[in-house]
């Protein structure tokens, strides 16, 4: 019989935060299949667990794939692990597990942490739906479509962004989704844990460019900012058209990004 491939999350930060059965599973595993195996010979060593380990990232996995399924065919079962966190949430492993189920080998997961849930479960933010965009672009125009492109949709929107881009990605927020309100979660479980919560141009003024962050964007609410003057909406406009959209695809743009209707878009000419 074959064995069974486990996905096993792992803590992002604190590392007692690993759960019982998840332990257990690495240290009976005949393998680890890990992002990094120095990032995950801390956690092992942490919990005395000597279980051998593969690197198993994007630039070998689909070199590997064939070599770790055959040996849970042949009985053997292994876990995959991400740096921290679940694997496969903006981390590799998508191709191995893909392969496994093709083949009809058992994948059973052990759920635990996740920067994702954990940041919206402590964010204050609406939680009844939402939207996970994985890593912003990280090209300011490529970000602003991103988030133009999104801006229709009445829900939480949550991505992951590196410390060193995250204030210029709140300034883009700011202009495109001027309405919507931010958190962001900083260092999740480790000693110095942040929340930052506001408008994104309040926010971006006393975020520390450091650690790991999480971002999420909150759902319109208009009593959070004053409403654009004509003259910033047509601004806004004509920037667009500038920057090369088409007029009717700019006034949509702009219609979403300010709560307009159509027929108040066209009062203002655009």
């Amino acid at each position: 019989m074959p064995g069974t491939l486990y996905i096993v999350a792992t803590p992002i930060g604190n590392l007692g935060d690993l759960t019982y059965r998840a332990a257990k599973v690495l240290a009976e595993v005949a393998v680890i299949a890990c992002e990094d195996t120095r990032q995950t010979a801390k956690l092992l060593h942490h919990y005395e667990i000597r279980t051998p380990t593969t690197s198993l990232h994007e630039h070998n996995e689909r070199q590997k794939l064939d070599a770790l399924l055959d040996r849970i065919e042949a009985g053997e079962s292994i876990a995959l692990v991400s740096d921290a966190g679940t694997p496969l949430i903006s981390d590799p492993g998508f191709p191995l597990v893909r392969e496994a189920r093709r083949r009809g080998i058992p994948v059973t997961p052990l759920p635990g942490a996740s920067a994702l849930t954990a940041a919206l479960s402590a964010s204050g933010l609406p939680t009844d739906a939402f939207y996970f965009g994985g890593f912003l672009p990280p090209k300011s125009a490529a970000r602003r479509r991103v988030l133009e492109q999104l801006a229709p949709l009445d829900v939480t929107l949550i991505f992951y962004e590196a410390p060193h881009r995250i204030r210029e990605t709140l300034s883009e927020i700011a202009t495109v989704l001027p309405h919507r309100p931010v958190v962001v979660a900083r260092e999740l479980s480790k000693l110095h844990e942040e929340f930052a919560s506001g408008l994104p141009e309040e926010v971006a003024k006393t975020i520390a460019e450091r650690g790991e962050i999480t971002l999420l964007i909150g759902k319109a609410d208009p009593t959070l900012a004053a409403p654009a003057t004509n003259d910033e909406l047509k601004r806004s406009y004509q920037e667009l058209v500038a920057a090369g959209e088409p007029p009717s695809a700019a006034a949509k743009q702009i219609a979403q990004r300010f709560g307009l209707s159509k027929r108040e878009a066209y009062k203002l000419g655009l």
